[in-house]
């Protein structure tokens, strides 16, 4: 099997530094190796909110002449829009996600509309949040600091949690596999609700971040 790489970094800073760049390329390259070859490799500097995407065109192109697929390491590094996944795929994009390889494209759109509808909550919870502060006189910088300081305590004590049900192979796992895991065992989230990918890359976030935050 071939496979075109595609990495997507928000900032120039990013992609100098590496920071996210380097962790993308090491899952893809490991996952290429194993499973075919990776025949080119393409960076992006671009906000996951802007489709417009001249080196994921490149890609594309270069995939279409190989005869391969569009290889990224996760479904938010490729677009945190799910009508710009439909559109790729609809053109015939063949993409295959490193954290979850065997997903169909059904799969991949239900995985992008959770995401993006986990995303469209937090938003307005904490726009609901900062209207009631201000409404109190609440100064919403400050407010707004001490908001997300307490978010973050919140889901590190509930990362520490869950951290006694995880297998002791979690930090290797994908985090689809985390979620089959997770969901077999009955565990919910802290909405109570069954785990996703990108629900559980939240709560490794939360179970990698040392201290917890001081409220």
């Amino acid at each position: 099997m071939k496979y075109v790489g595609y990495y997507r970094v928000s900032t120039k800073k990013q992609a100098r530094s590496g920071l996210g760049l380097e962790v993308q390329q090491q899952m893809v390259r490991q996952f290429s190796g194993a499973h075919g070859e990776l025949v080119g490799e393409f960076v992006e500097v671009e906000s996951g909110k802007n489709d417009r995407r001249f080196e994921l065109a490149k890609a594309i192109s270069s995939a279409k002449k190989a005869g391969a697929s569009l290889l990224i390491a996760r479904l938010d590094r490729f677009s945190r829009r799910v009508s710009f996944i439909s559109a790729m795929m609809d053109k015939g994009v063949q993409l295959v996600v490193v954290e979850m390889p065997h997903a169909t494209d059904f799969q991949l759109h239900i995985f992008a509309a959770l995401a993006q509808e986990e995303r469209r909550l937090i938003s307005e919870r904490t726009k609901a949040a900062l209207a009631q502060a201000k409404n109190r006189g609440t100064v919403l910088g400050k407010n707004g600091s001490a908001l997300a300081t307490e978010n973050k305590a919140r889901a590190w004590d509930f990362a520490n949690q869950i951290r006694q049900v995880l297998p002791e192979t979690w930090q290797s796992m994908s985090y689809s596999s985390l979620a089959r895991h997770l969901n077999e065992m009955g565990v919910v989230t802290i909405g109570g609700n069954r785990f996703h990918p990108q629900t559980v890359k939240n709560l490794v976030m939360a179970l990698t971040s040392r201290p917890r935050p001081s409220v």
